[in-house]
């Protein structure tokens, strides 16, 4: 059995509140020298609030944190780096043109006795780091040429640069390969081993169980539960997170299939790699489009969406020829897209919850040019209850939202417009548990409605979980088309990679 282990931080009783919304209500996190800590939670828990708590980007309204014994006052996040606390979020804090060591030492670079920067020794102080912690990098390495992988251990070098003690880890699998993950998962059992406490927040439970010491859960600001990972489940966890049982991840119900909505012939662009697509979807159908990343999935969508425009083929909707040449004829035609990248391409971050909701069906809620306020509201009132999107009113803006809920904004767009059909590309991407289920449910709902659904995800069980049809891309086109009762986790990946 091993040791106890000392207690290195300490969050009691911490409260925080934001105009309409009580963020975090009493909670406490304790982590131990050494230990990881998976922290998990539905988008909208708490977890970010309490980690820019514990960053110094935030200041808590009430409660304490104690660090080695040490009670610490209101500090900023450069007064956190020298505590020994970091945080690598999603999106890193990295300069691309620079080297790797000038990124490490940004800020406070070595001197030479005449005041100019020690290059020598500031690349032979960060390849030193590199090397204590076995990552395969050369100092000298400009970060633009780096993967994503590669520059996450940056970011992970730059922490033990400033000697945390402590680093958060904010979802740092999001981008990476599978392979790419289990080498971010030896460099976790690294830092343990130099007695660093790592904070992990993720939404694949797998990976907590693969690498957490203990786990902690978050519900709508509260702590709800915390064991070692030795005493937890998934199910366990999942009931903490939601506050329910999900004994049903997926919400397809078996839907008889209408008359085509969407047929795709030849459909070709030489620009994107998209070649002689064929392919047809029903009403009622939620057909999945599978493959490795970069085979040519999100590209058909835009084709077929107008946001590229084709080279050659045919498009018809609901069995008419559709002259899809931008998305504003795609919207005229019936048909959505749910873009993989919601925050680049999906909302208006800066606008409210109802403008993003209403952004394409202004046409049908406005006369003579001006848009009828009472039926715009009542919309997307309606919306809101619908999709139980969590919004202090209609008018907080959407940045403000949680993944899950954005996602659900972007999904409450397209049902203004009572669509025939719908792109959805990677619904569920970096979603919480409680978040996919519902996402599941409203999309078998939709296609129980008769809405035809082409979906595009790197998550086979959703897969296999949700599609009538299976159709796998390969260098830009179809390789092979697998009904539900064929389709599995090897035959998917056989055809993807081009097995024989």
């Amino acid at each position: 059995m091993d040791p106890p282990r000392q207690t290195l931080l300490q969050m009691h009783g911490i409260c925080k509140a934001f105009p309409g919304v009580q963020a975090l209500d009493d909670v406490s996190l304790d982590v131990g020298r050494g230990e990881v800590v998976a922290l998990v939670g539905e988008n909208g828990a708490g977890k970010s609030t309490l980690i820019k708590i514990l960053s110094g980007c935030y200041r808590a309204d009430a409660g304490e944190i104690v660090l080695e014994g040490r009670r610490l006052g209101h500090y900023s996040p450069q007064q956190a780096q020298q505590l020994g606390i970091s945080v690598i979020y999603q999106e890193f804090n990295l300069a691309g043109p620079l080297s790797v060591a000038e990124n490490v030492f940004v800020g406070r670079q070595p001197r030479t006795r005449i005041g100019a920067v020690d290059f020598a020794q500031m690349r032979c102080r960060t390849q030193e780091i590199l090397d204590s912690l076995e990552l395969p990098l050369d100092a000298r390495r400009l970060v633009e040429t780096l993967s994503v992988a590669e520059q996450q251990m940056v970011e992970v070098a730059k922490a033990i640069s400033f000697r945390s003690r402590i680093i958060v880890m904010d979802e740092p699998t999001s981008a990476l390969t599978e392979h790419e993950t289990a080498t971010l998962f030896g460099l976790v059992r690294r830092l343990k081993r130099q007695s660093v406490s790592v904070v992990y927040i993720s939404h694949r439970l797998e990976e907590v169980f693969e690498v957490a010491d203990r786990v902690v859960v978050l519900r709508d600001g509260r702590n709800v539960g915390g064991m070692p990972i030795a005493e937890a489940t998934p199910a366990g966890i999942v009931h903490l997170m939601v506050g329910r049982e999900l004994k049903e991840m997926f919400g397809k119900q078996a839907v008889e299939p209408g008359e085509p909505v969407l047929e795709v012939e030849a459909l070709s662009r030489a620009a994107s790699g998209v070649r002689d697509v064929q392919l047809t979807v029903r009403a009622g159908e939620i057909v999945a489009l599978a493959g490795l990343v970069g085979s040519g999935r999100t590209e058909i969508a835009r084709a077929i969406f107008g946001v590229d425009r084709p080279d050659a083929g045919r498009i018809r909707v609901g069995g008419r020829p559709a002259a899809i040449r931008s998305p504003r004829e795609a919207i005229r035609a019936g048909i959505g897209l749910m873009p993989e990248d919601r925050k680049e391409q999906g909302l208006f971050l800066i606008l409210a919850v109802r403008e993003n909701v209403t952004a394409a069906s202004l046409g049908r809620l406005s006369r003579w040019g001006f848009v009828q306020s009472t039926a715009e509201r009542q919309v997307v009132g309606s919306l809101i209850n619908q999709l139980d999107i969590r919004t202090p009113s209609q008018e907080q803006q959407a940045q403000f939202l949680s993944g899950g809920n954005q996602q659900k904004v972007v999904l409450a767009r397209w049902l203004a417009l009572r669509p025939r059909m719908l792109l959805l590309d990677e619904p569920t991407r970096g979603v919480d548990v409680g978040a996919k289920a519902e996402i599941h449910a409203l999309m078998g709902e939709l296609a129980r409605r008769g809405v035809g659904i082409l979906m595009i995800s790197s998550e086979l069980p959703e897969i296999l979980g949700m599609a009538d049809r299976v159709l796998v891309v390969r260098d830009g086109t179809i390789v092979g088309r697998l009904a539900h009762a064929q389709a599995t986790q090897e035959a998917i990946m056989h055809l993807a990679t081009g097995g024989q």
